[in-house]
């Protein structure tokens, strides 16, 4: 196993840059904390809150970022019994000394992890994945937005780092399971016996993030443990400072992570200077009423930054690259009637016999519409809407909900709109 530098520091350390193929150092013994522990604070450590004392004899991998979510997320895995291994993921290196650009996973993040993992007593990784991290998400993130269309990289990280490379590096240190500091839940099940796991969404609405992890199968809802879905931000804050952890009043970070405070349409411009072109803006009939300085400076929805003064105000409706034009019309020309999607795959695994209702979100954190979902071949479906749906766009995660319950999802690949709110023909999204 390649390790680079490790360190005698009161915490294991070391870099991996492949597979591990050995058990982790043992760390030494925790810092010293606060005892008698906060009434309030020890409350959160109940099982309603945060899942049985199940971990005697067993270890748990965390993903540690260096933020206050992943920070308690290994704390209370040590609380509730389990051996903990800290992970940080180093993702993304840009050319960016001071780290400004990436903060959430450049040196200080890390640096972060570890000095969380000292406090906590637990041993530390750092593992470098940012080629898988460049392949899977900063260049499908480009090419996407390039070609018109909106991607969501926090997904496709989750499908294909932390879900995938993550639990196979897990894994291979023997570990029993794998822990984020996500929010969402898992109602455990019995596979073998016909009784699938179950994916739910958070406690906390205001930071639920099932949306983004709908991808996840059958072995990963088995091996993955989501501990703070049951705690609030603010809760899982008080448990960050009643055990003095170093983050506990870390801001978070709101950006996406490569792109960090700069702008997407810039960070996707410097790599593909052709989605910079000038070109015409249309409405929904063709006819040419303006002129966009580059179709990577909008997406399907957006409002402001059009630059066409109308009563009403306008609603780009779609980005069609082969003609570098910009399609927009009134909001009731925007709302969805139809979408189709591709690479559907379902939480449960099997799929249903017949079409079936669903609440469906095409937003991180948007609002349930409900419609009626059919699959067809090759991870196909298509998703009718109830009334008016929602503004949507091919390469946006479409997720299908019952209640709750994430019952799967896919990626939007075409979208039939409904052309006026008197219900004239309908007008294919560009891009579909």
């Amino acid at each position: 196993m390649p390790v680079e530098s490790p360190t005698t520091q009161p915490w294991a350390t070391c870099t991996l840059r492949s597979a591990p193929e050995a058990a982790p150092v043992e760390a030494e013994a925790p810092a010293a904390l606060p005892a008698p522990l906060p009434a309030e604070a020890a409350a959160l450590l109940g099982e309603e809150k945060v899942g049985p004392r199940d971990g005697a004899g067993k270890t748990v991998v965390v993903a540690m970022s260096g933020g206050v979510d992943s920070a308690v997320t290994a704390l209370v895995m040590r609380e509730r019994g389990y051996r903990v291994v800290g992970m940080n993921l180093r993702l993304y290196s840009a050319d960016d000394p001071e780290h400004r650009a990436n903060p959430c996973c450049g040196i200080p993040a890390m640096d972060d992890a570890r000095a969380t993992c000292a406090r906590l007593g637990v041993p530390f990784y750092a593992v470098d994945m940012e080629h898988e991290f460049a392949e899977a998400v900063v260049r499908r993130f480009v090419d996407e937005y390039a070609a018109g269309r909106t991607p969501n990289p926090c997904l496709e990280c989750n499908r294909h780092v932390k879900f995938r490379h993550l639990v196979g590096r897990a894994r291979a240190l023997g570990a029993d399971c794998l822990a984020t500091g996500h929010y969402a839940r898992v109602v455990p099940g019995d596979p073998a016996g016909g009784v699938p796991h179950r994916l739910l969404r958070a406690v906390d609405g205001r930071k639920d993030q099932s949306y983004v992890l709908h991808t996840m199968g059958q072995d990963e809802l088995g091996y993955v443990r989501f501990p703070l879905g049951g705690l609030t931000k603010p809760e899982v804050r008080t448990l960050a400072r009643a055990f003095g952890l170093p983050v506990a009043d870390k801001a978070e970070s709101q950006e996406i992570c490569f792109v960090g405070n700069g702008s997407y349409a810039d960070f996707v411009a410097a790599r593909r200077p052709d989605a910079t072109r000038p070109g015409e803006i249309v409405d929904a009939a063709g006819t040419v009423i303006g002129a966009h300085r580059g179709l990577v400076h909008h997406t399907v929805g957006q409002r402001r930054g059009i630059g066409i003064p109308r009563p009403e105000p306008l609603y780009v409706l779609g980005l069609d690259p082969a003609a570098n034009r910009l399609v927009v019309g009134a909001r009731t020309e925007a709302a969805a009637r139809v979408v189709t999607a591709a690479e559907v795959t379902l939480t449960g695994g099997r799929p249903p016999a017949a079409p079936f209702p669903a609440d469906v979100v095409v937003r991180y954190r948007g609002r349930p519409h409900p419609a009626t979902v059919t699959l067809g071949a090759r991870g196909a479906a298509e998703v009718a809407f109830a009334g008016e749906g929602p503004i949507c766009s091919p390469g946006q995660a479409i997720v299908f909900y019952r209640g709750d319950e994430v019952l799967g999802g896919g990626t939007i690949a075409g979208v039939t709109r409904v052309a006026g709110a008197a219900g004239a023909g309908p007008l294919a999204s560009a891009g579909a």
